[in-house]
């Protein structure tokens, strides 16, 4: 029963993740960026999300990397 509770905690937090992730592509959305502009933000945004989650080194690389990419920036 414990496991089951962890694996469903675990999913929570992954879903949460995700749809942080997602939030940067949208927000680029909404303000109608492209280009250089979006590139930017979407930077800015995944890099400002990194720092919320007090990420550092290769952790914060491989997950500006991934947010970025998923942005499509």
């Amino acid at each position: 029963m414990r496991t089951l509770t962890i694996v469903a905690a675990l999913c929570l937090l992954a879903e949460g993740a995700f749809a942080q992730d997602a939030s940067c592509a949208m927000q680029a959305g909404d303000k109608k960026l492209a280009g250089a502009a979006k590139t930017s933000f979407v930077k800015k945004c995944c890099e400002t999300q990194a720092a919320d989650k007090k990420l550092a080194g290769a952790a914060k690389t491989s997950f500006t990397t991934k947010c970025e990419k998923d942005a499509g920036g």
